[in-house]
């Protein structure tokens, strides 16, 4: 029998859309507002998915004391930090939430003892802008 189970996180960051691929005026037309060079902030909702069969030993999917804990550790990366400025990742990388997401995913699957569980992760920018990645 196949499993999954969520555990959900909010966290708030500013950054900036802005691509060094590209001009400052390709940036303003591409990005608006959200060019802005002071940032804008999110408070965000991180949906971490796992999805597998259940230990027989422990009778669980997933150790849910050790998914906080993990996740807890990305958290402290990207919480109350300007995404740009802050995070190497994002130095060039343009902190769209595609790419946030994406982040969010590679960070917690390398800290999962069974990365093989991580179905997908979703990221809500805001409640009508929702984001989903998946290997």
């Amino acid at each position: 029998m196949v499993f999954t189970m969520e555990r959900r996180e909010t966290f708030s960051s500013a950054h900036r859309l802005h691509s060094l691929e590209m001009s400052d005026e390709e940036n303003k037309k591409v990005y608006g507002k959200c060019n802005n060079p002071n940032g804008h902030g999110h408070n965000y909702v991180w949906r971490v998915i796992l999805k597998g069969e259940v230990d027989s030993r422990t009778g669980m999917l997933y150790d849910l004391g050790a998914l906080k804990k993990e996740m807890a550790e990305v958290l402290d990366i990207v919480d109350h930090k300007h995404l740009d400025k802050d995070v190497d990742y994002f130095r060039s990388v343009p902190s769209t939430s595609e790419n946030v997401v994406r982040f969010l995913y590679e960070s917690i699957k390398s800290r999962l003892s069974r990365p093989e569980l991580l179905k997908e992760c979703i990221l809500h920018e805001t409640e009508k802008n929702v984001f989903t990645y998946s290997e």
